[in-house]
């Protein structure tokens, strides 16, 4: 399982939209100029990256499924 790309392309999704997520928590934590200037960006970009990994994942189950 570790060996097919789609599985690698699912956990770097998963590990980006962790990355976004942490950037947008330590943001709001600290406050400030960089919460009120990226603070809705962050989320967008979070929010879009969630959806491409769930969409990759799902991907892969039905993939895997029917092999």
């Amino acid at each position: 399982m570790l060996q097919d790309p789609l599985f690698i392309l699912v956990i770097l999704a998963c590990l980006a939209v962790f990355v976004v997520l942490m950037t947008g928590v330590i943001g709001f934590a600290r406050g400030g100029e960089f919460n009120r200037k990226y603070a809705n960006k962050i989320m967008r970009l979070r929010i879009a990256l969630q959806f491409v990994a769930v969409a990759l994942f799902m991907l892969f189950l039905y993939l895997r499924s029917s092999s």
